[in-house]
């Protein structure tokens, strides 16, 4: 049931009358479920683990406490990257993570989260409910028996922490680089070594000089790593994460057991979640940015010469990771269809809106 039809069902009760008596009673007809949320983020990133609390609550609300899912943070029941497995073996029934941690398995996992040079937030949102992309991406999370619901967002990222400067492509070489996902790919072929490391240990890393550089969201959670204390240089854009969605996978036979009631309460709580997670960003990103340029940390933009290779070095690796892997090839050439009609459309109102923004006086 997807959530339009589900709320169309609603209002047809409310037509017909009793709905405030009708509603309850379906609740208490229905058995009571208890199922284990593991999150691959720790519990003190409020903003990404929060999502979990926020679902489980409103799951609870709209199920009048009959269906409980109780979330965990990343390593209380399994590490942070073990999440989708757990819910594969039936360890548990659902976890929420980023969907591109676990490219290792397949490049096409990339597509639930963010691509180098892909969609921002609006886009991807635009693409998961009315551009096909729910379902072309859950016809390939079926294969690994779970389902997909998109539950939350960051927005674009920076382009992370950096112990010296980057001003040429010769700085890429060799530098240890924290980055999940596809940019690891990507940066690998101009010298640089990529590192996938869990939010936890990112600070002792940069500290030890065990990496170079890291990174990870933006101004808010980058603040509470402290990651500023340690590498002084922060850049932008992240263009790996135009927008970063963040995902629900539930198990496909876990999934077949919920009453439809309760299928509905969580695909509703997680389109909520989304919204929050992104008004949350937004509303706690620019003061944290003051903070940390108060506190010493140099903002710089990667340079035109850098932006243009990494493109370059991009559409190469798509290029060779399509022609190996067709699941790959199929939700690129529909993501990439969908996002040339976005770029078009953004570019003739939204850019030209905020690029005056951004420099209009003040």
């Amino acid at each position: 049931m997807t959530r339009r039809s589900f709320l169309r069902q609603a209002g047809a009760s409310a037509a017909v009358g009793g709905t405030v008596l009708a509603a309850p009673a379906i609740v208490h007809a229905q058995p009571a479920i208890r199922w284990r949320c593991p999150s691959s983020f720790a519990k003190s990133l409020d903003t990404l683990y929060g999502i979990s609390e926020i679902v489980a609550k409103r799951v609870s609300d709209l199920t009048g406490g009959k269906f409980t899912i109780t979330p965990a943070g990343a390593g209380e029941i399994v590490p942070a990257f073990g999440v989708l497995d757990a819910v594969q073996n039936g360890t548990v029934e659902m976890c929420h993570t980023a969907p591109y941690y676990f490219f290792g398995k397949d490049p096409t996992w990339a597509f639930g989260t963010a691509v180098p040079f892909g969609m921002n937030y609006r886009q991807y949102n635009a693409w998961w409910h009315y551009g096909g992309g729910d379902k072309v991406f859950n016809e390939f999370t079926a294969k690994s028996g779970v389902v997909s619901y998109l539950t939350g967002n960051t927005g674009v990222q920076m382009g992370g922490w950096y112990r010296k400067e980057i001003k040429t492509l010769e700085d890429l070489k060799g530098l240890k680089f924290r980055v999940g996902g596809f940019a690891g790919a990507v940066l690998s072929k101009l010298g640089v070594v990529p590192q996938q490391i869990p939010a936890g240990e990112i600070y002792a890393a940069l500290e030890k000089g065990t990496i170079d550089a890291a990174e990870w969201v933006g101004p808010y959670d980058d603040e509470k790593l402290g990651l500023s204390k340690v590498a002084k240089f922060y850049y932008t854009p992240g263009w790996w994460e135009g927008g970063p969605a963040l995902h629900t996978f539930v198990g496909q036979k876990a999934l077949e057991s919920l009453p439809p009631e309760y299928r509905a309460a969580l695909e509703c709580a997680c389109a909520e979640a989304t919204v929050l997670l992104m008004a949350k960003y937004d509303a706690a990103n620019p003061p944290a940015m003051r903070r940390l340029l108060a506190g010493g940390a140099q903002l710089r933009a990667f340079s035109k010469p850098i932006m243009d290779a990494c493109y370059k070095a991009t559409q190469q690796v798509y290029a060779e990771t399509g022609a190996k892997n067709a699941d790959f090839k199929k939700v690129h050439d529909h993501y990439f269809g969908f996002l040339k009609d976005q770029i078009a459309w953004q570019g003739v109102a939204e850019a030209r809106f905020d690029q005056y923004q951004a420099t209009a006086p003040r």
